[in-house]
This record gives structure tokens, C-alpha cells and sequence, in this order.
């Protein structure tokens, strides 16, 4: 796949668009000339990579997280977990398929798995509508939530939208009624339950979900209460401004992890996890692995309890 690079990229573009160069013009590595001058270039593409990407704005970071070639929902289901069982339905209105959800096997132990996939071509993000559910996608995520408390299995939650979707249509059908419902549901869990973002996490789309005992969130991935576009356009009325949000929401995983939003960062591969997609997904499922494991000998009740502390202890730290 080609690779697509992000506007604050272009220098870092040219430099691997001449390595490419060099790398055609001397497959070997024995043309005269080539071979050291395609190291030393090779050299300075790196240090412009891990440079680039050690002081990462708030709003690249941004960017980052929303990349196109980022791994998604799907990508972590197939490289995470076995035996995966989807589930489909809210058994009141039809079927979302911006949450995908069901059964499956998490290092041998059965678990539950409900995520977000926004979609990685234009086909399936119509499909998946951006990742923005209706509110049958929440009423999905409760049945789920319910069916993984009466079986005593371990919850996982993959976060990466933008948010719920605002359309008429879930109006509706109750969207805010149905995200209250999922977020209640996610707190009274009586088992382990751990939410990763991988991306995106937007406003109550993301937390309806993510009301879990562990949050994890990958090292540039965001999470935050309205988009930086959303609260520029409300702030100043004018969306241009959603660099200045951004910089001023707190919305990278460095700042919540000071204020106690989330517990785990999990660091990305140089460059993201859409460079070294495989390598982004073994590092969550450690931090999964870890997490879980932290909350084993918890009993539902505990359980609870730590939840619920958890989240009436946010906006106290500081």
C-alpha cells in the first residue's frame, strides 16, 4: 500500500520519496555511489521521523489519530483475537454496523468485545458510517454487556469515533437515551472490563463504551468531550480555529494520564501505529493482557465499586 502522508509530514515525505528513488536506481546496493549515499539518507529519514514525531502538537496529534492507515476496530479483532463469534442486532430496531461486538477468545480466555470500526475505504465507511452508531448500535453494546455480565466474561472495548452520530434519525430513536443506557450498563459491570482507544474517542459516543474499570489509550491517539472542529466552532464560530482548541482541550493521551482519565499509555511504533501496524496491535494486547490480569481477583461488587471511584475521582486530580 502506498504510503499517505499528513500535511506536517512533507519534509519527512521528501526525504523517503529520495531514499525510494536511490533504493530503484540501485536494487543491489552495488552501483557505484549509491549504496553510502543511500545509507546516509536512509540515516537522516530516520532521525527525521523519530524527531518529527518526539514533540507531536496537540492538533498532529490529532491528525495522527484520525490517519487513514491507521489500524482499526477489525484490525485488532483479527490480530488480537480467536475464535471470534459477531453478534448483530438490538433485538429492538436492527442492526449498526458501526459497532461490530460478540464473542471470542483473548490469549485462550473467552471474552466479550464490543468496538467502534469507522472503516478503511469509502465503500466500508458507508458501511460503517464513519464509525458513528445509531442508537441500535448502543442498544447492541448494553445486550452485549449484559450477555458477557450473565456469563462472567471479561469486557473489552475498542474506542475510534468521532462521536455518536447526529443525524435526525437517531434523534429519533432516542440517541441520548440509548448512549445514558450503554454508559450505565458499562459501569455496572460485575466483571473485568477494559476499553483501548486506538484513535479517536469522541464525547459520550466514546464513553457509552468506555466506562471501564482500565482505560488504555495509544500514545497518539485523542480522547475528548467534543471534537477540537466541534468546540472551535462553538468557542469562536469558527471551525478554522480547531488548532487553538486542540492545544487547549487536553486531549492527547500525556495530558490524561496526568488528570487521571486513563490509566495506561502504550506506546506506537516511530512514526504511529500505521507505519508498524502488527507491532501496535502486539503492544495493546500486552497492555490488555496486563490489565485484565491486574483485575482478576476482583469480586463484582469490587468491581463496581473501583469502577464508579474511578470516575467520580476524574476532574479531582490534578
Amino acid at each position: 500500500m502506498m504510503r499517505s502522508y499528513l500535511d506536517f509530514e512533507k519534509p519527512l515525505a521528501d526525504l523517503e520519496a529520495k531514499v525510494e528513488e536511490l533504493r530503484a536506481l540501485g536494487t543491489d546496493g552495488k552501483a557505484i555511489g549509491i549504496a553510502d549515499e543511500l545509507s546516509r539518507l536512509e540515516a537522516k529519514a530516520h532521525k527525521a521521523l523519530v524527531d518529527l514525531y518526539a514533540d507531536l502538537t496537540p492538533w498532529q496529534k490529532t491528525k495522527v489519530a484520525r490517519h487513514p492507515q491507521r489500524p482499526h476496530c477489525v484490525d485488532y479483532i483479527d490480530g488480537l483475537l480467536t475464535d471470534f463469534t459477531p453478534m448483530a442486532g438490538d433485538r429492538q430496531f436492527g442492526e449498526d454496523e458501526a459497532i461490530i461486538g460478540g464473542l471470542a477468545r483473548f490469549r485462550g480466555e473467552a471474552v466479550c468485545v464490543i468496538g467502534q470500526e469507522r472503516g478503511a475505504d469509502t465503500q466500508s465507511r458507508i458501511k460503517h458510517n464513519f464509525g458513528m452508531a445509531r442508537p441500535e448500535g448502543y442498544r447492541k453494546a448494553v445486550r452485549l454487556m449484559e450477555l458477557a455480565d450473565r456469563f462472567g466474561l471479561p469486557m473489552i472495548s475498542l474506542i475510534d469515533t468521532a462521536g455518536a452520530f447526529p443525524g435526525i434519525d437517531a434523534e429519533e430513536r432516542g440517541q441520548a437515551e440509548a448512549i445514558a443506557r450503554s454508559t450505565d450498563a458499562a459501569l455496572a459491570l460485575g466483571v473485568p472490563s477494559v476499553a483501548l482507544v486506538i484513535g479517536e474517542g469522541g464525547s459520550g459516543g466514546a464513553v457509552a463504551i468506555a466506562c471501564c474499570n482500565r482505560v488504555i489509550m495509544l500514545e497518539h491517539s485523542i480522547y475528548s468531550v467534543i471534537s477540537p472542529e466541534g468546540a472551535a466552532s462553538i468557542l469562536w464560530r469558527d471551525a478554522t480555529k480547531a488548532t487553538d482548541a486542540a492545544n487547549s482541550m487536553k486531549i492527547t493521551a500525556q495530558d490524561l494520564l496526568k488528570f487521571g482519565i486513563i490509566d495506561t499509555i502504550v506506546r506506537e511504533p516511530e512514526g504511529g501505529a500505521h507505519r508498524d501496524p502488527a507491532a501496535a496491535i502486539a503492544a495493546c494486547g500486552a497492555a490488555i493482557a496486563d490489565s485484565l490480569a491486574s483485575l482478576g481477583n476482583m469480586g463484582a461488587e469490587e468491581l463496581r465499586n473501583s469502577r464508579a471511584e474511578k470516575f467520580l475521582a476524574m476532574g479531582r486530580k490534578i
